[in-house]
């Protein structure tokens, strides 16, 4: 399956039609990313229990270790997401063998965090997850928009986003339940179980340009012309290809100087504003899961006196509001562009981390005010799982359509290919970059300032990017004629 498939003697593999189907790809993409995000927030709760039971981490040091551990899985992310995006860009006949080792990776991330009883296995768990998670997502999204197109990319996104929140929705209780029931064993069973299923998903998994050379070989057809509706990428790029004078001068590029950039033009895009803006939104959002994710757990503890179930159970607001929202929002990034609603994601998360603010900041193990703060404190976080919702795609797609209009002005620099692997590289970069420093600022800030002003802080951020989000995302001027850029 591996093997290169365009000669016309190879023959076309059983249910070549349905495992190249648009909604069995979208659903193998998602699986992967589920599986991820899943293993990932299996532990969450559970982490500053293993740290403290069985790697006798001293009660001074969970923080700082808790949020190490969060920081190294980004980091291995942030280390492997842009090698990922070129390695898929230079197989681009074919990219289900990166993402399959992807899988292997996570398989002895998984196998590491069951066995390690030191800090130093769990942390190389932790890299070994990391880098898969970096290369599942680049992978996972050049898929997505070869299969579905730029058009629709903002609610399959948002739908994507949405089903992978049912894993944090639920992997952390779950992740709760089994420590709390079966202790370690059950939890990573659980967690070999998921990566298996996936490994069959995606060894089933046949691209649409692959597909597309299966059928041409059968037609006998010289050269690779797909039909309509066989791969989105390939009809683009023929269109794009014939008619490049659609593109305004304002997204030419000037002849690359230096080595890298002839090597990498991608990186010419990287000056554009609203790119960076995309980008910066992207690293915005990571950060917050972050500091969530390395935060909650804690003050669940440390406040109301939670074990790994109950504190498992406080990341459902988060993951619920996410599910039931995300699909929305993407279609409205659809429907009325990325500036409307990432404007109105980051200036709603504004008030909505202040609210956090508002519970009571003390140990309230046996006051009788303690279920009525639990529940507040549980609303709260609803309402920033659904200004999470709303944010969800609008850095992706945003990056997208900068880097199409680019690829449109500039086909011949590109070679007639967009790279949307190295673009999603770069973008699961940032966003891993978001995931290292979220939990090591989060922590920092809880440790030094309280709880409250951490999330206080996270709002003037919020609020910052609110204007940035005004100033360049959705910028006009692609039809329109201007003074071309230098770069």
């Amino acid at each position: 399956m591996l093997k290169n498939l365009g000669h016309d003697d190879t023959k076309p593999p059983i249910g070549l039609k349905w495992r190249s189907n648009t909604f069995f790809i979208v659903c193998v993409v998602g699986l992967g990313t589920f599986t991820d995000m899943f293993l990932y927030g299996l532990i969450v709760p559970v982490l500053p229990f293993m740290l403290r039971d069985r790697v006798q981490v001293p009660e001074a040091e969970l923080q700082t270790t808790l949020s190490s551990l969060l920081a190294i899985y980004a980091a291995a992310s942030m280390l492997a997401s842009p090698i990922a995006g070129v390695l898929a860009d230079r197989l681009s006949s074919s990219r289900q063998l990166p993402f399959l080792l992807g899988l292997v990776l996570l398989l002895l991330s998984t196998i590491l965090l069951a066995l390690g009883r030191t800090v130093p296995v769990l942390a190389l768990a932790r890299f070994l997850q990391g880098a898969s998670g970096g290369t599942v997502w680049t992978i996972g999204l050049a898929l997505l928009i070869e299969t579905v197109g730029q058009e629709n990319l903002g609610k399959t996104i948002g739908s994507i986003f949405s089903f992978i929140s049912v894993a944090g929705l639920f992997s952390p209780v779950i992740g709760g339940v089994l420590y709390a029931k079966t202790g370690y064993a059950g939890v990573f069973g659980l967690g070999v179980a998921f990566v298996v299923i996936d490994f069959v998903g995606r060894l089933l998994m046949i691209e649409k340009k692959v597909a597309a050379n299966y059928l041409n070989s059968e037609q006998n057809t010289p050269t690779l012309t797909p039909e309509p509706d066989s791969t989105n990428t390939a009809n683009e790029s023929t269109s794009l290809l014939s008619q490049p004078l659609l593109s305004s001068s304002n997204y030419r590029l000037p002849e690359p100087k230096w080595r890298l950039t002839r090597l990498l033009p991608i990186l010419l895009v990287m000056k554009d504003p609203g790119m960076l803006t995309a980008l910066f939104i992207g690293l915005i959002q990571a950060c917050l899961l972050g500091a969530f994710d390395a935060t909650v757990p804690l003050v669940a503890s440390s406040r109301y006196g939670f074990d790994s179930l109950k504190a498992g159970l406080l990341f459902l607001p988060l993951g619920g509001a996410d599910f039931f929202f995300g699909p929305i929002f993407g279609w409205c990034v659809d429907r009325w562009g990325t500036k409307p609603i990432s404007v109105l994601g980051f200036a709603y998360l504004v008030p909505a981390l202040a609210l956090l603010r508002v519970p009571v900041e003390k140990n309230l193990v046996g006051d009788p005010e303690l279920g009525h703060q639990i529940a507040l404190y549980a609303c709260f976080l609803g309402l920033n799982g659904i200004g999470l919702a709303i944010i969800n795609s609008a850095s992706i797609v945003e990056c997208g359509v900068v880097l199409e209009k680019y690829w449109k002005a500039n086909p011949a620099l590109f070679e007639g290919q967009a790279p949307y692997a190295q673009l999603y590289g770069i973008n699961s970069m940032v966003w891993s970059l978001g995931l290292t420093v979220g939990p090591l600022v989060g922590g920092a800030l809880r440790g030094s300032i309280g709880y409250g002003n951490m999330n206080a802080v996270l709002a003037g951020i919020c609020g910052i990017t609110t204007v940035f989000a005004v100033l360049f995302i959705g910028r006009k001027g692609y039809d329109e004629p201007e003074a071309e850029e230098g770069g």
